[in-house]
């Protein structure tokens, strides 16, 4: 088991290798869920969001029609919570 100190701010860094467990990369974000007995379950942050939210936010930039790819790379940066 993986022990951390607490800063005087009552902030903890998670080391590299437990972010690696859990899939996170730089910027993303990550859930606690309290449970009995004083433990927390730690899990990834997946973003939600709406068709409309990625439709408004891409429409009218687009000069010409986008490739299967570019949509992909749109696509994966909206559900990765990017601007």
């Amino acid at each position: 088991m993986a022990s951390l100190a607490v800063t005087m701010k009552g902030q903890i860094t998670l080391r590299r290798d437990l972010l690696t467990h859990l899939g996170i990369k730089p910027g993303e974000r990550i859930e606690f869920d309290k449970l009995p007995g004083g433990e927390l379950r730690v899990k990834a942050a997946r973003p939600t969001g709406t068709i409309d939210d990625f439709i408004g936010r891409h429409a009218g930039k687009a000069r010409r029609p986008l490739t299967i790819e570019e949509m992909n790379e749109i696509a994966a940066s909206g559900w990765a919570g990017e601007e």
